[in-house]
């Protein structure tokens, strides 16, 4: 099988070097959609697309940097021999569970600053954020990366059970297709759940719930993954402690029948009305 070119545009507007990889294309559409699928929930609960739009200008860039952070951390040891290359995301090298932290304080900073209930902005977000992650999931096939163990039975070497990775000549588990469907399942129990909750924040306690379950499995049949200690993958270590998150948090909510929050501030229609004839 054949693997695609990684880069999309080569010497974009003729200058030298200057080259749109197909990663950074995937990634672009996954946040454009997500975005939209965000805005169709915000505007099925009742507010505006400024809701959103006041979100992503904060949430971009603080997901780009924890994405940034969290994987120049656990790969310490090579940057801190390399501390020029801390910054350069154009060599690859960003983790989703640090855009996902960034994204959570930017959620935070957005709902503190607007007294807009945090639960029920992180709800708005999640169908959107999973659908972004299963789209950002293929830039991985593109750069051969992220696949799984080595597939030595020849009868189930094809994609997408498996994929050929060029680095070493073998054929690997397709892990990255198999977390880009497991998403979007997880992407049609939120959409589905989000118009049974009955409580702020509980389609993002089972986004963290379905897309943790999802990659604690991914993580253990992965390699090139990074580890937390010898033989433990950080990010099946933290995907455990997010399911746990989200069910102590469906169970507390259920327990307490808190009514949701009040809101009527900027975010919210308004119903415009006919001027009253003279």
């Amino acid at each position: 099988m054949s693997m695609p070119d990684k880069i999309a545009i080569h010497n974009l507007f003729g200058v030298e070097g200057l080259d749109v990889a197909w990663y950074g294309i995937l990634i672009a559409c996954g946040i454009v959609l997500g975005v939209l699928v965000a805005i169709y929930e915000a505007k099925r609960r009742g507010y505006t697309s400024e809701l959103l739009i006041d979100f992503m200008i904060l949430a971009l860039p603080l997901s780009i940097v924890g994405a940034r952070i969290y994987y120049v951390a656990f790969e310490w040891e090579y940057y801190s021999q390399h501390l020029d290359e801390i910054v350069a995301v154009w060599n690859g090298g960003i983790a989703i569970y640090g855009a996902l932290i960034g994204g959570i304080i930017a959620a935070v900073i957005i709902a503190k600053w607007r007294k807009f209930p945090l639960g029920r902005l992180l709800d708005i977000c999640a169908p959107g954020l999973i659908l972004g992650q299963a789209i950002g999931r293929w830039g991985n096939f593109v750069n051969q990366e992220a696949y799984g163990l080595v597939i030595n039975d020849p009868n189930l070497q094809f994609f997408p059970y498996g994929v050929f990775a060029q680095a070493d000549g073998q054929w690997h588990l397709a892990t990255f297709f198999y977390e880009s469907m497991w998403d979007l399942g997880v992407l049609a129990l939120l959409l589905w759940y989000s118009r049974k909750a009955k409580h702020d924040g509980n389609v993002f306690a089972m986004y963290l719930i379905g897309y943790g379950i999802g990659r604690f499995w991914i993580e253990g049949i992965r390699i090139q993954t990074l580890e937390l200690m010898p033989g433990v993958p950080v990010s099946q270590f933290l995907s455990a402690v997010l399911v746990a998150i989200g069910v102590i948090y469906l169970i507390v909510m259920r327990k307490r029948n808190k009514p949701n929050a009040l809101y009527e501030g900027r975010y919210c229609k308004t119903e415009k009305t006919e001027p009253e004839e003279a």
